[in-house]
């Protein structure tokens, strides 16, 4: 589980392929830090740490992943957000987030608004996924409050310290980008649809 609140800016050194895999190896001031079958949301992305060598760990990205995220578009010199799993008991300052990432957006207008940051994403809604203003998002892994909230579309605003602590200071128009929604939002969806189904009289 983690929160959202991104510790730190991870760089990518090296991709190796293996079959329909690939490696990246990512340098950032907390590597040194981890440990093998250690679990580090990669912009949003829950991967598992496979070796960590003098300031550089590395993680194993299967097909599966690649398909449904941004991962496949990664290149060296890539800048990632990293965040370490929240510690039993420890500060929950983001919102839930799982890791598992429902679906790839694309940043479709960004505005410096002097003092923030205004970017617009969009996806696909026939996935069945939604934003509610004033609600969580997890944009790149990055725990967000959603400004304006339409059918496939949603816009956050960036504070200074998050975009200078963050990749969104690196995202360009047309970019795309991991999106996480809300799990309870989720859950409760799920609910009100059993609800639903449950109490409509049946078709025959």
């Amino acid at each position: 589980m983690f929160t959202g609140i991104i510790e730190t800016l991870g760089r990518i050194t090296h991709i190796e392929h293996q079959a329909q895999n690939l490696i990246f190896h990512i340098q950032s001031s907390i590597s040194d830090q981890l440990k093998v079958d250690q679990s580090v949301s990669h912009n949003g992305v829950c991967l598992t740490v496979t070796g960590v060598t003098g300031g550089i760990h590395t993680v194993t990205a299967i097909h599966e992943t690649l398909a449904k995220t941004d991962l496949s578009q990664w290149q060296v010199g890539h800048a990632v957000n990293l965040e370490r799993c929240l510690p039993a008991g420890g500060r929950f300052d983001g919102h839930f987030v799982q890791g598992h990432v429902d679906q790839v957006g694309r940043c479709t207008a960004l505005a410096d608004e002097q003092g923030s940051w205004r970017y617009t994403f969009e996806y696909d809604p026939s996935l069945g996924n939604f934003t509610v203003e004033k609600g969580s998002i997890a944009v790149n892994g990055t725990s967000l409050t959603v400004v304006d909230s339409a059918a496939g579309r949603f816009s956050v605003a960036i504070i200074p310290y998050t975009y200078e602590h963050t990749s969104f200071k690196h995202l360009q128009l047309g970019q795309i980008v991991n999106l996480e929604f809300d799990v309870l939002g989720k859950y409760l969806k799920q609910i009100v649809a059993g609800q639903m189904a449950h109490w409509l009289p049946a078709r025959g």
